[in-house]
């Protein structure tokens, strides 16, 4: 039953989403040959959040298996779990050993779940409508224009505008359906920690969208490790390093899974190479990381930080670029030292992503440091708190617009 399960589900999957990328990937390669295939003209729509369900139920025929979860007999509840509205389109991705149990003990009107709700709903409305929005125009200006006008320094720029855009508009969706679950007493994992703030390549995978990594590593890439897996999606991708991770087999589970990781976004070799990008920055931090040991951890961070930072902002070219030949010429620019000779956008687009780049620092260092502080005088706290949200949601009565989905949608 399990192979039938996972034949239907990611049969599905690959009818719905990857089988013109995988016709016209044959068709190319034919071409190499000078062999013409015409194919069949066929249209098919692709359905809404189709990566995301499809993950879930995978994963619960899994645990099912693995004897994680006892069946569950009751099709309204598994119905529940799979199509639960707040993240059913772009996530997080949830497990039913998460989600069953709360739809069975059903919880009680708490107000405290209310105001946690709505706050959580408000913070993400800001970072969708007043952050990533007014960030996506200049985004698709820049990256629409031809790659032999850019600058190194302009590309650089569009893959930190891009960077944020992507950040603030993925985040913004996790927690407005964090918020609408907790509405309703339901609690989801968190799927975001800051992690513009990682100090490695596998720090940068514990805190971005938590769920999915989470999900690869459990049912992709510790499988192929024969390693334990977890119950839970918390934790990211990376787990403890030991020797088997460091040999042969663990470094091509991990360059699968992220081929995986990267095709899972998209039926693109953009996203292929995505993901492959990203398992190459791991692969060298686990190369490099005995060679930095006799630092201060101070130093670590720091350094780790400057160098992680950038790295993780250019592999969004990928992701974003018009093609792959787009992508791989803005790469080429930035390793050209005379491409930093010039300026090919306007002002503002260095100016933005500048200012941007300040008030992330800032509100991490907020977070973690002058937020404890405030936190222990309740006074202070609550009214610093209602000030900020009465002007979080005046900026959101102010740039609402009904025209901008979320990036993640397409996904």
């Amino acid at each position: 039953m399990l192979g039938l399960s996972l034949l239907v589900n990611l049969g599905l999957l690959c009818y719905f989403k990857y089988l013109f990328f995988f016709a016209d990937s044959i068709v190319s390669l034919f071409h190499i040959f000078n062999i013409t295939i015409t194919l069949p003209a066929i249209n098919i729509i692709l359905p809404l959040g189709i990566s995301f369900y499809t993950f879930q139920t995978i994963s619960y025929t899994i645990d099912v298996y693995r004897g994680f979860i006892p069946p569950e007999r009751d099709f309204v509840l598994y119905g529940c779990y799979v199509t639960f509205f707040p993240q059913l389109v772009a996530g997080p991705i949830l497990r039913a050993g998460e989600m069953i149990h709360q739809f069975v003990n059903r919880p009680l009107f708490n107000l405290y779940d209310i105001g946690i709700g709505v706050r959580r709903i408000l913070y993400g409305l800001f970072l969708k409508v007043v952050l990533a929005d007014n960030i996506a125009p200049l985004v698709d200006t820049g990256f629409a224009q031809p790659v032999n006008l850019m600058s190194a320094l302009d590309v650089w720029t569009l893959a930190f505008l891009f960077g944020f855009q992507i950040y603030f508009d993925f985040s913004a969706y996790s927690h407005i359906a964090i918020g609408s679950a907790r509405l309703m007493g339901i609690r989801f994992p968190e799927n975001f920690n800051f992690p513009y703030m990682a100090t490695s390549p596998r720090d940068f995978w514990q805190r971005w969208h938590i769920s999915l990594s989470s999900w690869v590593r459990d049912y992709i890439y510790l499988p192929l490790l024969g390693v334990p897996v977890h119950d839970r999606s918390v934790g990211g991708l990376p787990v403890d390093e030991n020797r088997q991770q460091k040999s042969q087999k663990g470094n091509i589970a991990l360059f699968v899974t992220w081929a995986i990781m990267g095709l899972w976004h998209g039926a693109s070799w953009g996203f292929v190479c995505w993901g492959i990008y990203h398992a190459i920055l791991i692969f060298l931090y686990r190369v490099t990381t005995p060679l930095f040991n006799n630092l201060s951890e101070g130093l670590r961070k720091i350094g780790g930080w400057m160098i992680t930072f950038p790295l993780c902002m250019l592999g969004w070219i990928f992701f974003r670029a018009q093609n792959l030949s787009d992508a791989f010429a803005m790469y080429a620019k930035i390793v050209d030292p005379r491409e930093y000779l010039s300026l090919g956008l306007r002002e503002n687009y260095y100016l933005i992503a500048a200012l941007v780049v300040m008030a992330v620092i800032a509100c991490c260092y907020f977070k973690t440091s002058v937020i404890p502080i405030i936190r222990r005088q309740m006074l202070l706290a609550t009214v610093i708190e209602t000030g900020v949200f009465a002007v979080i949601v005046g900026l959101v009565f102010v740039f609402l617009r009904p025209i901008n989905q979320f990036i993640y949608f397409q996904f």
